[in-house]
């Protein structure tokens, strides 16, 4: 009976690990949503990152999008293993930008907040007044 245990364990484990790995591939393959907001001054994009920290995360911008890129860790607890990992390690968005949106290193920045939620702001072009 103790080796039909120790099968049934085993095949268990495959079985969840084989599954875990399928989530979090397909988890890793689909874009991230983002939200799209505008100010009279910018936009906004806002895209969640659950689990990152600042240095997981990558922005970059220019006149055609924002790209985001977040490599989470896996932290695991001392004495325990993973069994069923199921959440993806890289999330990615790629956002695409208004016409009048301003990429540039002076006025493009962005926020990691504490509740996991991406923040990043992209300057408008300055209205000319036609005359």
């Amino acid at each position: 009976m103790s080796d039909l245990t120790d099968y049934s364990r085993s095949f268990s484990r495959a079985v969840l690990e084989r599954v875990g790995r399928a989530a979090s591939r397909a988890q890793e393959r689909a874009p991230r949503p983002a939200d799209v907001l505008e100010s009279d001054e910018e936009y906004l994009i806002v895209v969640d990152a659950p689990g990152a920290e600042a240095r997981d995360v990558e922005v970059s911008a220019d006149e055609s999008g924002v790209t985001v890129r977040v490599d989470r860790y896996r932290e695991v607890e001392p004495g325990s293993e993973t069994l069923f990992a199921g959440r993806g390690l890289a999330l990615d968005a790629d956002v695409d930008l208004p016409a009048d949106a301003v990429p540039d290193a002076d006025g493009t920045r962005a926020e990691l907040r504490d509740d996991g939620t991406l923040y990043v702001y992209v300057p408008k072009a300055e209205r000319v007044p036609i005359s």
